[in-house]
């Protein structure tokens, strides 16, 4: 059994039951919730005092639990085989079965395969994506590790998994690039 299979077990339940987690990703730690659950994607801006005009990233755990979501070409795809130097977020267009305040003005929506073997058997578990957006009030700087996440977020979650909380380990956020036109467009590298 894996040393982290009981934080799995509660993440989990927390996310099946509408719930909030606090959680390691490939970059930096996040704020999660169901992706489909438009009440919990809800919460989500009410903790981070986000706009909800602002759309947030999910996580997903392959590929083909990205294309549930996502139409992808087969530019795209083919894009998806070739890994990257660090975590790539693509912003896609007319995204699909996703709790609509989730989704930016125009339809799309930014999402990102994660090969963090934590979070990938969480999101293999619940079979639907995870939102992940940066632990933190907008406007204020994105925690790198666990310690610099504020009081204020960590008590307005519902489930703080432990896995990682002790890794001092500076992480960045992911680059993003915007599919338009079935061309890459760089927003943050």
């Amino acid at each position: 059994m894996m040393a982290w299979e009981d934080d799995i077990t509660q993440a989990l339940h927390i996310l099946q039951q509408g719930g909030i987690i606090l959680y390691p990703t490939d970059t930096i730690w996040g704020i999660g919730c169901d992706a489909t659950n438009a009440q919990a994607v809800q919460r989500i801006y009410e903790i981070k005092k986000r706009e909800d005009s602002k759309a947030l990233i999910c996580l997903v755990g392959s590929v083909e639990q990205l294309q549930q979501y996502v139409s992808l070409t087969p530019l795209m795809l083919e894009t998806l085989q070739h890994p990257t130097p660090k975590p790539t977020t693509f912003i896609y267009p007319q995204a699909q079965h996703l709790a609509q305040n989730l989704l930016a003005n125009d339809g799309s929506i930014a999402m990102r395969i994660t090969n963090e073997p934590f979070t990938q058997i969480l999101l293999n578990r619940l079979q639907k994506p995870i939102v992940s957006t940066s632990a933190n009030i907008s406007g204020e700087p994105s925690p790198q590790n666990f310690a610099e996440i504020s009081a204020e977020i960590k008590n307005q979650v519902d489930y703080i998994c432990n896995y990682r909380q002790n890794d001092s380990t500076k992480f960045q956020p992911s680059t993003i690039i915007k599919w338009e036109n079935n061309q890459q467009i760089v927003l943050r590298k």
